[in-house]
């Protein structure tokens, strides 16, 4: 036991002292007074003391001294360190000024060709929001009727014998016989014949008496659907129809037809179903995410394929207060002149409806880059540099969309080459249009790993300009 401890304490000395050790050895050295300084810090101290510049286009150009770039001709610019770009609050003006100009991108004219990069600039304007959407057409409501029979009896005549014939309020569509309808007539004119008889009596009771009888006969005959000028003739012909004809409440096609000729109906049966197509109803249906922005009033622009090129104009008169949880839409109802008849009902239509939006600053949709967190735009400070802004985006259109910060009338953008100069920051290290993502910088390569090939450049490069000393990967 006591041999074990005599190993065992030892070891342990030991063991401690090759700790410590190990320690001193990665984490620094002694110095002569006795102090201790880390290796790293030395070395970031030196590189820090001894400044380096390079391209702001071309970030593999690296010189230890001002100039310009061997490829593209630009002022070269002092190369931050980590120290200098991770912390912002110790930044002079001037080392802001290069971080800043590390995300630029600077385009030569033949660049500019090369990656079809264009330009135009923003405009404050008033956009038109189109909503699309699908609508069917049906019948106007309150253009609809019903003919019914107000008597029973048999249909002797039917004027109308297919459907779609079209028939007017002036015009019988059939002809009844009613034995009942009979009956009345010739009491009607029994009681114009005793009130011609009655009106010379010296009893004012007894000639009052007859115009009552002719009243009370006559408001019968007008149940039974038949009208004064009817009753005119009847009282001048003085003797009753044996048929009486039936009309129309309005003009327009038959839609349905439910009786034939010869047929016996009963009070109430409906004969014909009419309907007026010269004003139809267009049943619209707008998503729900959509439909806040309709309004009653609005024009509507319908759409058929029937008809290319000739788009039809209606009005929004009613938006329906319920949502289908089928299609997740809401009807939205369009009246509008139906003119030729040339629409039909159930024909499926499109429909577009346009809503002014508020002025803002507008630019085409490509020049807005969507990252997922932000949206960027490159604008062209100066001629042949450009910037990314992040901006906030409204309402867009097919082509345009609203910017609603970070942009300002009159600013240059670029509407097509944007992801190609986004790529070329990405490439500087500039961030660009993403999110800065951890890994290798453009400047370090780890050991066994191939450099990054240099862009390519539409300049001619000079044997005796462009060395291989200057490019440090």
């Amino acid at each position: 036991m006591a041999l074990n401890k005599k190993i065992s304490i030892p070891l342990t000395i030991l063991t401690l002292a090759i700790v410590v050790a190990s320690w001193l050895y990665k984490g620094g050295k002694l110095t002569k007074d006795g102090g201790w300084f880390k290796k790293d810090g030395h070395a970031k101290q030196e590189q820090s003391a001894t400044p380096l510049y390079t391209c702001p286009m071309h970030p593999f150009i690296i010189r230890d001294k001002p100039g310009t770039c061997p490829i593209c001709g630009m002022e070269l610019i002092k190369k931050l360190n980590d120290a200098q770009t991770s912390s912002t609050t110790t930044q002079t003006p001037e080392q802001k000024k290069q971080a800043d100009m590390l995300g630029h991108v600077s385009l030569s004219p033949t660049q500019r060709v090369m990656a079809n990069v264009a330009t135009v600039e923003a405009r404050e304007q008033v956009l038109n929001k189109e909503i699309n959407a699908v609508g069917i057409v049906q019948y106007d409501q309150s253009r609809q009727a019903k003919v019914t029979a107000w008597i029973a009896g048999r249909i002797d005549k039917l004027n109308v014998s297919t459907v779609g014939s079209y028939v007017g309020r002036n015009r019988p569509v059939a002809e009844v016989y009613s034995p009942d309808l009979l009956a009345t007539q010739q009491e009607y004119l029994l009681a114009v014949k005793s009130r011609e008889q009655l009106k010379n009596s010296p009893i004012p009771s007894i000639s009052q008496n007859g115009d009552g009888l002719v009243q009370s006969a006559k408001q019968r005959l007008m149940l039974y659907g038949v009208k004064e000028s009817q009753i005119a003739d009847l009282e001048k012909a003085g003797k009753p129809n044996i048929r009486l004809p039936i009309y129309t409440p309005l003009s327009g096609v038959v839609i349905e037809k439910m009786v034939q000729q010869g047929q016996y109906v009963n009070t109430g049966d409906v004969l014909f179903n009419i309907a007026d197509l010269s004003s139809v109803w267009v049943e619209i249906e707008v998503y729900e995410n959509e439909f806040p922005n309709i309004r009653i009033g609005q024009r509507v622009e319908i759409q058929s394929q029937s008809f290319p090129g000739k788009p039809f104009a209606g009005r929004i008169a009613f938006i329906y207060p319920f949502l289908d949880p089928k299609t997740r839409t809401v009807k939205a109802r369009v009246e509008m002149a139906n003119p030729g008849m040339r629409l039909k009902p159930d024909m499926f239509v499109k429909a577009v409806i346009k809503m002014p939006l508020a002025k803002a600053v507008v630019v085409p949709v490509t020049a807005v880059m969507d990252t997922g967190k932000r949206q960027v735009i490159w604008v062209e400070s100066s001629p042949g540099m450009f910037e990314p802004r992040d901006v906030q985006v409204g309402q867009r259109t097919d082509d345009q969309v609203q910017v609603l910060s970070g942009l300002r009338p009159g600013d240059k953008v670029a509407v097509s080459g944007a992801y190609l100069i986004d790529s070329e920051s990405q490439l500087k290290g500039g961030g660009g249009g993403h999110e800065n993502m951890p890994g290798m910088k453009m400047d370090e390569t780890k050991p066994g790993q191939k450099p990054a090939a240099p862009p390519a450049s539409s300049q001619p490069v000079k044997k005796d300009s462009l060395k291989m000393d200057d490019m440090k990967m």
